[in-house]
């Protein structure tokens, strides 16, 4: 099973963080990573089953949503390159935060099964890292 982690903290209180980042439907944060979102289906952003595509390629189910701790997950369905429905199975991604001596501690991380998990590793942690990064500085 491959794994992908990636964390950031942010000088904003956990609670501002988790309104930020915690409907599904909403990436207006993600500026310059995510560059559209498409709504899929009618359930809203904090249902389960919610569905997304973003940037016309990668398709996305909330898996949880627990806003007591603070944490997310999704699937990815479908996606570009090694993230392909035909390159990787049961794709897991999981947001979760804590609070933290400077804020918040924001960990996004996420398991998949593919016989080339480095190439998925590989394309994925530059995303993460992108998307944390821009979290960061929609806060700041």
């Amino acid at each position: 099973m491959g794994k992908c982690y990636n964390k950031i903290e942010i000088s904003a209180p956990v609670a501002t963080v988790w309104q930020k980042i915690s409907n599904f439907h909403d990436m207006s944060w993600a500026e310059g990573v995510i560059t559209s979102l498409v709504k899929v289906g009618q359930l809203s952003g904090t249902e389960l089953g919610a569905k997304r595509i973003l940037n016309d390629a990668f398709h996305e189910t909330l898996i949880s949503l627990d806003a007591k701790a603070y944490t997310f997950s999704y699937s990815i369905d479908d996606g570009p390159g090694p993230i392909a429905k035909s390159a990787v199975s049961n794709y897991l991604g999981v947001v979760k935060l804590s609070a933290s001596s400077t804020g918040s501690l924001v960990e996004w991380s996420s398991s998949f099964d593919s016989d080339n998990e480095s190439e998925v590793t590989e394309f994925c942690d530059p995303i993460y890292t992108a998307l944390l990064g821009a979290l960061k500085k929609s806060l700041s």
